[in-house]
């Protein structure tokens, strides 16, 4: 790269603001009052993320006479809920082919799960009239090597053979410039029905109110500090007060969990997007894109981007770092380098669009687990119940897992506690410094096999064996 062009794309960002374009909204609720004093009531849910609002949410449709609390440390949707690009995907196995490595004898009942899922994301956007600009408009995997395109033809007849390509399409380099025309684009893999767009804050807010509406009671600023077993229930303490409960329902993901033992299942890595300013109608002409598809590129080192409601694009992914010691804070939120690294992959893949400015810049951590997507279990005699490890595609799944923490909860046995990815864990992650050098190896040996038309080294092809999955 040049550095007249890196000088050039980064004057790009130089009014960007260091937050999230979701959060940055005018509109945004006002938090609900901390917890003071002593509570009790019936199942308590912790986190005011997509995993805690969804489980409050279903717990009070399942049984309207239950008394529910939800804790949120901060203000809802103020972290991954609320920074993340809004691919609200039908997957639970953070796409298909990881699905198909792990879980082949159960696949079609996971993508069935899935598929209904989805369906009852949107059913509900609808019922509880949740303004989230929610768009069935799908998604298109991209290559943008030859050597990408020839793996997405071999994952499409892959997937065409298991009989799982129902709404999904190849499309060669004619095709897929159709739909979005970037001179970097190969090929493309489009999925018509399986994923949605939507403004992921808006959706964490329209779920908070939903929740008030059918009688949880949410408290903001009130983080959970302790959870301990109390008579034949629990009690979490936070900082003006406590709640007894007879069951609690966990959705902390990437904090530390107040169950211990789940702490070593996932690790923070931290992801990055920009945002556009709002495109002209020229500027959108030169691109195509009418039909407002989420798009990913098919690299170990991906991007994924989209369109907003208003014209805008969102460009994010590419470097996911993972800080030594596992630490979330919020210092590692803002991180220039990317940024500027980011913007001149963005006007590589548009140079149609030179001289668009970027409004937004932002940051901010995912819950990675080994296996790539969400594990769940119990604890306290089955009165504590956690999903976490959604590792980036949580804005879908999230919904699935509140439903499989309550079941677990119940003592249920569902169609859902019976699947193989809930009963068992992914592998944990080493202590440090191990953590920290398995992590640094992979990414490395990840843009090696970019760099080397996709070509895997020892260590991930080792990493492949032990059912890892280090490739995304």
């Amino acid at each position: 790269m040049a550095p007249s062009a890196m000088s050039r794309w980064t004057r790009s960002l130089s009014e960007a603001r260091p937050v999230s374009y979701w959060l940055d909204d005018p509109g945004r609720p006002g938090p609900e009052p901390a917890l003071t004093g002593a509570e009790t009531c019936d199942l308590l849910v912790v986190g005011g993320g997509y995993s805690g609002l969804w489980t409050a949410l279903i717990a009070k449709e399942r049984d309207p006479g239950r008394d529910v609390v939800l804790l949120e440390g901060r203000e809802v949707g103020w972290a991954a809920s609320g920074r993340n690009g809004g691919f609200c995907a039908a997957s639970l196995t953070h796409g298909l082919p990881n699905g198909l490595t792990r879980w082949p004898d159960q696949i079609h009942r996971l993508e069935r799960l899935g598929a209904r899922n989805l369906d009852a994301i949107e059913e509900t956007v609808a019922r509880h009239s949740i303004d989230c600009d929610f768009e069935r408009s799908g998604e298109i995997d991209v290559a943008t090597e030859p050597y990408q395109a020839r793996e997405l033809q071999d994952r499409y007849e892959e997937i065409r053979s298991q009989g799982l390509a129902d709404g999904i399409e190849f499309l060669d380099t004619d095709a897929v410039r159709d739909q979005v025309n970037s001179p970097t684009f190969e090929a493309g893999l489009y999925d018509r029905r399986g994923v949605a767009m939507l403004h992921p804050a808006k959706l964490a807010w329209g779920l908070k109110r939903a929740c008030i509406d059918l009688g949880v009671r949410v408290h903001e600023h009130t983080p959970a500090l302790t959870l301990k077993p109390c008579g034949a229930g629990m009690t979490v303490r936070t900082p003006y007060g406590a709640v007894r409960a007879r069951a609690v329902a966990l959705g902390t993901n990437v904090f530390p969990s107040l169950v211990r033992r789940v702490r070593a299942y996932t690790v923070p890595v931290y992801d990055y997007a920009l945002m556009t300013e709002p495109l002209t109608a020229g500027q959108l002409a030169s691109i195509g894109w009418r039909n407002r598809q989420g798009l990913g590129d098919s690299a170990n080192q991906f991007h994924y981007f989209r369109l907003s409601a208003d014209n805008r694009i969102l460009w994010g992914g590419y470097d996911a770092v993972y800080p030594y010691g596992g630490r979330v804070r919020a210092e590692y939120d803002d991180r220039p380098e990317t940024y500027a690294k980011l913007a001149g992959h963005f006007f590589t893949c548009f140079p149609q669009l030179e001289g668009v400015r970027f409004t937004h810049a932002w940051g901010g951590a995912i819950d990675t687990c080994s296996r790539f997507s969400a594990f769940f279990g119990t604890a306290h005699a089955g009165k504590v119940a956690y999903a976490a490890g959604y590792t980036g595609l949580g804005v879908g799944a999230t919904r699935f897992g509140a439903e499989v923490m309550l079941d677990l909860l119940a003592g249920e046995r569902t169609e859902r506690t019976e699947l193989e990815m809930v009963r068992r864990k992914p592998l944990p992650f080493p202590p440090e410094p191990f953590a920290w050098t398995g992590i640094a190896l992979t990414k490395w040996s990840l843009a090696r096999a970019d760099a080397q038309g996709g070509r895997r080294n020892l260590w991930l092809r080792t990493m492949d064996r032990l059912g890892l999955g280090f490739d995304s």
